[in-house]
């Protein structure tokens, strides 16, 4: 099937297969390292619309990969997580024998900048037989899906987002003044609005925020448990499984 997206009035040329009615989208027959700019403006229509989007079968070497994300913006470089020494844009997630969960919570990246990156690039290099899913949820109809009550009473809210939560254990302790200065505990509106599309979102996530501000401890676990149990509903996520390119799983 083709998707009916439409860019400035222009059909789409892209294969786009959603995964489900509310997240995730498989972009079919697309070499990424190939792409053209007409492909790129299609792929972030198709983004912003499914949220996150899914390509099997792609050969990119880790500079086609880096040079694939430049074409969205500019690349961070995450200053607590392991990278490849030669290639500092590529941040390495591995679950092994003594730490068999790498990313096993609900987050949203980086949410403890200032800024937060517009996304990730992930790509798999070597999975299990059995296992190593990855699930992501809408927080847009997650937020839908609050009672009108819930909205208003989280309407004004900020929260507060500390990169310490995950990561202060990688930070030496002769770095950890240096490192607080330059990221200090930061505050984003606990419902944030999407700057292309006009959509709200919940902005919460059980990884980086330590409390809602403004509110008594109680008030600030009961808000972040019920804005978490949203965004955990399955209706709202989708679930991808890996495969390593040329090699399709059963």
């Amino acid at each position: 099937m083709r998707t009916a997206h439409h860019i400035l009035g222009a059909a789409m040329s892209l294969e786009v297969r959603p995964l489900t009615a509310v997240i995730g989208a498989e972009v079919c027959d697309i070499d990424l390292g190939k792409i053209t700019d007409d492909d790129l403006a299609e792929l972030r229509a198709a983004f912003l619309e499914h949220k996150v989007l899914f390509f099997r079968d792609q050969h990119l070497p880790v500079d086609d990969h880096i040079a694939f994300g430049r074409r969205w913006g500019d690349l961070e470089l995450h200053p607590f997580a392991r990278d490849m020494a030669e290639h500092p844009e590529i941040v390495v997630v591995e679950s092994t024998a003594d730490k068999p969960y790498a990313a096993e919570t609900w987050h949203s990246d980086v949410t403890w900048r200032v800024a937060p990156s517009l996304g990730s690039i992930l790509r798999a290099r070597v999975i299990p037989p059995v296992g190593g899913d990855t699930c992501w949820a809408n927080t847009e109809a997650a937020y839908d899906s609050l009672p009108d009550e819930w909205k208003s009473r989280i309407e004004s809210l900020t929260a507060s987002h500390d990169y310490t939560r995950v990561f202060g254990r990688r930070v030496a302790p002769d770095k950890q003044a240096e490192m607080r200065e330059k990221y200090p505990v930061v505050h984003h509106p606990v419902v944030r609005t999407h700057p292309e599309t006009g959509r709200r979102s919940i902005y919460t996530n059980r990884a980086f925020v330590t409390e809602i501000d403004g509110v008594s401890p109680p008030e600030s676990d009961d808000i972040l448990e019920h804005l978490e149990r949203a965004v955990s509903n399955p209706n709202v996520q989708c679930r991808f499984r890996w495969q390593v390119a040329g090699h399709h799983r059963r």
